[in-house]
């Protein structure tokens, strides 16, 4: 079988995300890094995976992959890793769940926004922060709304991480690196101490795969 390459940033949360399901999975892989600080993203060679020049990008059974959400419908389809339950409607609720902060909150909050805003205001040292700040605490309390549906025994929807958990926890991790207060989502406090003492989860930290 080819080995499966992930192109991956150690702070990408869509990578952070992809690193979650293959260590569930159990999935082999060899993590290349795509430097977005150095701008490696806009490489002609990482274009050439990606025209968008974005991370991650997977490669796997002679396939190569972009977008995360994508590639994790893939990995839980062809893998069986049971980030979803069978029943349509319920599934449809975990997506919807998992959406809000992968397509909501996620996009206004990665590294190629967050630098246009701070080229905008260069005499606010704390543009960036301030960002964080004003979006990331309203998505992470809508999705503490949203997590009143399921009961979390520990996860976000029952005994086993799926797609929420999995979702939810790089903007946890990106809540904490700018200071954004959640502390009124008990919730989602409490599915984070699950998560964060999961060993998948924890291989998949930042701070574990950090370069250096």
């Amino acid at each position: 079988m080819d080995e499966i390459i992930l192109y991956d940033y150690w702070r990408s949360s869509a990578s952070y995300r992809l690193r979650i399901a293959l260590n569930l999975g159990g999935i082999d892989y060899r993590a290349l890094p795509v430097d977005l600080v150095k701008g490696e993203h806009k490489s002609p060679e990482h274009l050439a995976r990606n025209p968008q020049g974005l991370v991650p990008v997977l490669e796997i059974d002679g396939h190569s992959f972009t977008q995360s959400l994508a590639i994790l419908d893939y990995l839980d389809e062809t893998r069986g890793l049971g980030l979803l339950p069978d029943d349509p409607a319920r599934a449809a609720k975990v997506r919807a769940l998992a959406h809000s902060v992968a397509v909501d909150v996620h996009p206004v909050c990665n590294l190629s926004v967050a630098a246009h805003v701070a080229s905008l205001l260069p005499g606010v040292e704390t543009a960036r922060a301030d960002w964080m700040r004003h979006f990331i605490p309203p998505g992470l309390r809508a999705f503490e709304a949203l997590l009143a549906d399921f009961t979390q025994t520990p996860f976000c929807t029952g005994a086993a991480p799926s797609l929420a958990d999995i979702c939810l926890m790089p903007q946890v991790y990106n809540a904490l690196r700018w200071e954004a207060d959640f502390s009124d989502c008990p919730r989602i406090r409490a599915v984070a101490e699950a998560c964060n003492a999961h060993p998948a989860f924890i291989a998949a930290h930042p701070d574990a795969v950090r370069p250096g």
